[in-house]
């Protein structure tokens, strides 16, 4: 028995991708059963044309443990390797023989019904997992139709040894001998039953094949003997049952007349363990170009683990019920990272690592038309069941938000109809809403930004608008303006910030006389921009304040509820952005006369009226009075 050398570029790539390509050691089990479902596939499919003696039912996938030995033993009796096959396929690294095999299968059905078939490992690597957790593997496998098995044994990339091997069936068994345990690493944890059962839960429950396995429990047997008041004696025994410990088909696989949708749901919250029903289900079956099954679920309540770095995607990957991806992110843009579920797809093109996906135009149009599911069922939400929708909006409405601001606005367009806003009647309106109870004379959309809707209703600037009987988007979080800019128009109509643009009311004349009150009053406002200091940038006089004496604006692109986003920022940089005040004065209140009487005879007091114009300015624009003494003193002088 001669020992082999594994080529040089086989030898290199074994040793990278022993310490590089698996970033996760536990998938090597992952690896080892796909093998071993695709060997028995195989035979499976050989059956439906051969005599082999076997049914469907006969197949099985066994591991076996002996933690004395301190070995891990994944048997399958599928269809075997010929000693030639075990050269070739394991002698060789990313030589695989399920990839050819499917090829020629392939090309045999093309045209003609038949069984589908599904190979899993079409990469040739998955096998030299093995090695992140043992030292030295075994193969023992015989081929079916063959009357002498082989015998293949390596300890990594120094080499191999195969010879003849009297195997009584035909199958494969793959040896490992785990590794000494480190302190980084405990190799022997794969030697404990639960850990195994875990594994396979979370990697292989949905291989169509039983996966089996001893496990131990506790029975309690009557001994015979009695105690003294007659009654019999009990004890309890370890026996070892064979148990099959995966699922098989998963419930995602089945069609609807075998599985409801409050099966889904049971599903739901055993899986993500929420008490509440998600309000939106998703079940996909598409066949065609790129096939594809999805079982997607929009939560009813918030889940604050949800948008932590590591979790921003609740979507698991599968191809052919094998987990390739528990967090996917390739599938759903971050706008629709509140949705859970599973997708499975043959069609996905992985490297030469499981773990890592290509980024093919099969994923892209699965995620695309996915996102698209998605948007039909929030829509028909929307429709049908307003007060769900909405309570899905207070949850998630910021993930959607964010999406119309990303990327400058790349999303905008395929997200805008999800969007909501308060209106004056407690309501809250879709922009198409919005924008088709607008009068006919209304040429702008108007909106009002506040910390609270409260605020932002009572904003002076509010009655020039309302007077004309057009309605005010209620806007309560920075975000929402950043909204707007990304939109930028509703079909042509701009969006208006009833504090600080031009609300287009005022005629060219109108215009005139404005400019030339502003000249006549110019000495005074002048005076209260000293009087007020760096409190405000500019004062003016304003004819849209209606019944009110006053209101605190902003010039620029930073408003004041952007001014209090940024003050939470983790930037100091950031926390230093300020909005630039105006404070805007009504010439037609009462207010503006006895501060012009007091300019002409008292400017002492002239100048108290102008600080407490600013901070009554404040006050109605949610800003934090400072002085909140100084403005007492002032109010009390007055009387």
């Amino acid at each position: 028995m001669a020992k082999k050398h594994f080529k040089a570029e086989s030898k290199r790539l074994l040793d990278l991708m022993i310490n590089s390509i698996y970033t996760n050691k536990e998938i090597f089990l992952r690896e080892l059963i796909s093998n071993a479902s695709d060997a028995i596939d195989k035979l499976c499919y050989l059956s439906l044309t051969s005599d082999t003696g076997l049914s469907r039912g006969d197949f099985r996938i066994d591991l076996i443990v002996d933690k004395q030995a301190r070995t891990i033993t994944v048997r399958d009796n599928g269809i075997g390797m010929t000693r030639a096959e075990a050269e070739e396929n394991l002698g060789v690294i990313a030589k695989s023989g399920s990839f050819q095999f499917k090829g020629e299968m392939d090309k045999a059905q093309a045209g003609a019904e038949g069984e589908d078939l599904s190979i899993i490992g079409q990469f040739g690597v998955g096998f030299y997992s093995a090695f992140m957790v043992a030292d030295e593997v075994t193969v023992l496998t015989r081929h079916y139709g063959e009357e002498t098995g082989t015998r293949w044994n390596s300890r990594g990339a120094d080499g191999y040894t195969v010879d003849d091997y009297e195997k009584e069936t035909v199958g494969t068994d793959v040896i490992l001998h785990l590794k000494d345990d480190t302190e980084e690493e405990i190799y022997g944890s794969y030697l404990e039953v639960w850990k195994l059962k875990a594994l396979v839960k979370k990697y292989s429950d949905y291989v169509r094949w039983p996966i089996c396995m001893d496990i131990e429990h506790q029975e309690r047997y009557e001994t015979g003997e009695k105690h003294d008041d007659g009654t019999p004696k009990f004890e309890y025994r370890t026996v070892t049952e064979n148990e099959t410990i995966n699922s098989m088909i998963p419930i995602w696989q089945r069609s609807r007349s075998e599985v409801t949708d409050d099966d889904c749901i049971a599903w739901y919250h055993e899986k993500y363990r929420d008490t509440k029903d998600p309000c939106a289900l998703v079940r996909v079956n598409a066949e065609g170009a790129v096939s594809y099954k999805a079982m997607l679920f929009i939560p009813g309540e918030q889940n604050d683990a949800s948008y932590t770095s590591e979790n921003r995607s609740n979507v698991t990957l599968y191809t052919n019920g094998v987990m390739i991806m528990e967090k996917c992110d390739k599938l759903l843009h971050e706008y629709f990272s509140f949705v859970r579920g599973v997708v499975d797809s043959p069609d996905v093109s992985l490297n030469i690592s499981r773990e890592m996906l290509q980024h093919d135009r099969q994923l892209r149009v699965i995620g695309q038309n996915l996102e698209k599911k998605v948007k039909g069922e929030l829509e028909k939400l929307m429709r049908e069941d307003r007060p769900k929708y909405e309570e899905f909006f207070k949850n998630f409405g910021v993930d959607i938000k964010c999406g119309v601001c990303d990327e400058y606005g790349r999303y905008k367009d395929f997200l805008k109809d999800l969007l909501l806003f308060h209106t004056d009647d407690d309501r809250q309106v879709t922009l198409k809403e919005y924008r088709d109870a607008m009068p006919e004379s209304q040429q702008a959309v108007y909106y009002a930004s506040a910390d609270t809707l409260r605020h932002a209703k009572d904003l002076p600037q509010c009655e020039a608008v309302r007077g004309r009987g057009f309605g005010i988007l209620y806007l309560t979080s920075p975000l929402d303006e950043m909204v707007f800019e990304s939109l930028r128009d509703l079909d042509g109509k701009p969006f208006r910030n009833v504090a600080t643009d031009d609300l287009g009311f005022e005629t060219d004349e109108e215009k005139q006389a404005a400019e030339a009150r502003d000249i006549e009053n110019r000495e005074l406002l002048d005076f209260v921009k000293e009087t007020l200091g760096e409190r405000v940038a500019k004062v003016k006089l304003s004819d849209r304040l209606a019944s009110r004496p006053c209101a605190l604006t902003t010039e620029g692109p930073v408003s004041l509820e952007m001014e209090r986003y940024f003050q939470h920022s983790p930037s100091e940089e950031m926390r230093q952005v300020r909005a630039t005040r105006v404070l805007e004065i009504n010439p037609a209140h009462n207010a503006f006369t006895k501060l012009r009487e007091a300019y002409d005879g008292d400017r002492d007091h002239a100048a108290a009226l102008a600080k407490i114009l600013c901070v009554l300015a404040e006050m109605n624009a949610g800003v934090d009075v400072e002085d909140t003494a100084g403005f007492t003193e002032l109010v009390s002088a007055l009387f």
